[in-house]
């Protein structure tokens, strides 16, 4: 028998490893949750898909990701990302994730961790929505838009509405898995 899956990753393997196995699910920890906000950074205008493909040489380039490391970024090293053909080169992107590892940390001083104060927004659990089909699902919410305001507030860039609420729903702070999709009771 095919498990039913929400429609926009049905047809590729990898989409379809994602949603199965991450996408919606709940996230606390603070490296995976900078590791997710970087990636729908890169993601503002492009599929998610070119992302997700790029994933593992986003890992390389940024040092795994470590937001304590980007932090520290000088110039020799954003130079040398504009020129890794294995990410998405955008100036103001890379740029952008070294302010934001700074402004991360800022509020993890503030709340103890980033994940206290993000998920601080949904009442620290996931809001379960009830959709049918994958394009009926918002692209922003009052909550997303108070989160991206916030956020611009301590200096973060490239966190607009419409990408904090996909952060929302890759990070499991909202289930917008469809309603007939075998997800969805499970995260």
């Amino acid at each position: 028998m095919t498990k039913h899956r929400c429609g926009w990753c049905v047809g590729d393997a990898l989409y379809e490893a994602y949603h199965d196995q991450e996408w919606g699910v709940p996230i606390y920890d603070d490296a995976t949750i900078f590791e997710f906000l970087i990636l729908e950074t890169f993601q503002a205008g492009l599929s998610w898909i070119t992302v997700l493909r790029k994933r593992e040489n986003f890992r390389n380039a940024f040092d795994n990701f470590n937001y304590k490391k980007i932090a520290h970024y000088k110039q020799p090293k954003i130079d040398s990302l504009l020129q890794d053909a294995g990410i998405i080169r955008n100036k103001l992107k890379i740029h952008a994730t070294v302010t934001n590892a700074q402004a991360f940390m800022k509020i993890q001083d503030e709340f103890g961790s980033f994940s206290k104060y993000i998920w601080a927004f949904v009442d620290h659990k996931p809001i379960k929505n009830k959709i049918k089909n994958y394009k009926d699902a918002p692209a922003t919410t009052a909550i997303s838009d108070a989160l991206s305001k916030d956020l611009k507030k301590r200096g973060f860039k490239f966190v607009g509405s419409t990408v904090i609420y996909a952060h929302m729903q890759a990070t499991g702070m909202v289930n917008d898995h469809e309603i007939n999709c075998f997800r969805y009771n499970e995260v």
